[in-house]
């Protein structure tokens, strides 16, 4: 029996009436739950052993499934609606999925649940897992082409155990704002709460004020924190931008949030900052999905404004020429690279270091480090973060590899006039050192998109591709300003 369920069943024994999960269609109990885990595993064991995916919107039957796979010992591919066709038809090929679970309109397939259908897959060849193997997750990183991520129960278990301890906050309402299908959400936000006795509340993108990869409502997911009055969010820092932004326009956050992670990407003191400025509980952290997605995180108890938090209790975090490297819980390997199976550590890519209060610092991609004329080594994200703290700026990427001195490219997220631009860069300056320092900037043409070639999967920039486009603007304005 899954670990998982085990634990989901005994509290479902202890109290059976408690709410577990509710969405916009139904709200099921603690045992309700169970019983349901129970009968879609026996109708998933036909695939026991095999590869299914699935791909759906934020919903109670989601969660279903996934608990339903780990009792049945199927291999779940979660599959991001944000990911490509092409890339989700990677995805699906690299791992040989044996079978396609989905909620889209017109999908072709047998009712599997009252809101998801089940159809078979002929895989094309047979794919190469690590054993105990219970989730593939498929990453970007940095590059247009994802990866299969390997991972066993007790990964996803030590992670959500983890959270629980840090965290402290008991029997959280909380609200899944990321898709399910993001490793984060999945195991700290719906593992971690309905292991702590708490509610897992699920509405769809387009419930919580998302059309489309791009825009974003922020009005209608306020709208649904007055409603719900959740307890804890994950958010990513560009959501967190613009609920600041509501908030200085007037609207009151809810008083039952007692803890806002943010991570996904690096997040900028300044944004960090007006969150506090507001009394928004936010809580920077970090990781990676061959980790199991969380390796450390600040807490109320133990906050370090900038800082990635100090690593989790399960885990060993060690810098290695200034690498940030992991062991403890290292995910079982990727698909179809035997080589990679069984690390006993991940080195994560990321440079930083940890300091004297035991908390740790990120300061960058290793690969996206840039070395200006002079010498000095410089953190395109860092500049990023602080520029990308004002919500009226929706991209930004630093260039100056080589170079005498930085320039930003960016896109703003409305119509915004160039001297606003002009001033909050002459503020964010003042925060940085002289070498790291932007002296000019343009204006993308377009916003970086993943039909363009300049952002990953996972919404990072591809920064060779977007110097590539831009490289006659760039080579001008350093020119220019020599």
């Amino acid at each position: 029996m899954s670990l998982i369920v085990k634990r989901l069943r005994e509290l479902a024994a202890a109290e059976p009436e408690a709410i577990a999960v509710t969405d916009a269609v139904q709200q099921l109990s603690r045992v309700e739950l169970i019983g349901a885990v129970t009968l879609l595993a026996e109708s998933l064991k036909a695939y026991r052993g095999q590869v299914v995916a699935l791909l759906a919107d934020n919903q109670i039957d989601w969660v279903l499934t996934d608990l339903a796979c780990l009792q049945a010992g199927v291999i779940l591919l979660p599959l991001p609606a944000f990911f490509s066709d092409t890339q989700q038809q990677h995805a699906i090929g690299q791992s040989a999925a044996a079978a396609l679970i989905s909620s889209a309109e017109g999908f072709q397939g047998e009712a599997l649940t009252s809101q998801l259908k089940i159809k078979a897959i002929q895989p094309a060849a047979a794919a190469e897992l690590p054993a105990g193997s219970v989730k593939i997750t498929f990453t970007s990183g940095s590059t247009g082409q994802p990866k299969g991520v390997c991972l066993s129960e007790n990964n996803q278990l030590n992670v959500a155990d983890a959270l629980l301890q840090r965290i402290g906050v008991k029997n959280p309402r909380h609200l899944c704002v990321l898709p399910l299908a993001t490793l984060l959400e999945n195991i700290a936000g719906v593992y971690a709460p309905l292991l702590s006795g708490g509610e897992v509340i699920l509405l769809t993108a387009s419930e919580l004020g998302f059309n489309g990869a791009s825009e974003f409502d922020v009005q209608k997911l306020a709208a649904m924190l007055d409603k719900l009055q959740p307890d804890s969010l994950i958010l990513l820092p560009g959501l967190l931008s613009a609920l600041i932004a509501f908030i200085k326009k007037g609207w009151q956050p809810p008083g039952s949030l007692q803890f806002v992670a943010v991570g996904g990407s690096r997040v900028g003191s300044g944004l960090l900052e007006a969150a506090k400025a507001v009394n928004l509980p936010v809580y920077e952290g970090y990781g990676l999905s061959e980790c199991s997605s969380v390796v450390s995180l600040n807490s109320p108890l133990d906050n370090q404004l900038g800082s990635a938090g100090k690593p989790l209790p399960h885990i060993a975090v060690t810098i290695e020429d200034n690498e940030i490297c992991v062991a403890g819980n290292a995910f079982l390997g990727y698909v179809n690279e035997p080589d990679s199976w069984y690390p006993t550590q991940v080195k994560t890519g990321d440079i930083g270091f940890i300091d004297n209060d035991g908390f740790l610092q990120i300061l960058g991609r290793r690969k996206n480090l840039l070395i200006n004329s002079f010498g000095r080594n410089i953190n395109p994200e860092w500049i990023e973060s602080e520029i990308l703290a004002n919500p009226a700026i929706a991209q930004c990427v630093v260039c100056g590899d080589a170079r005498p001195f930085c320039i930003a490219l960016i896109h703003p997220r409305t119509s915004v006039k160039n001297d606003v631009i002009d001033a909050w860069l002459t503020h964010v300056n003042e925060r940085l050192p002289v070498y790291a320092r932007i002296k000019h900037w343009l204006l993308l043409t377009a916003p970086l998109s993943l039909s363009s070639g300049t952002l990953t999967a996972n919404g990072k920039p591809v920064r060779e591709q977007i110097e590539r486009l831009y490289q006659t603007d760039i080579d001008h304005l350093f020119k220019e300003q020599a």
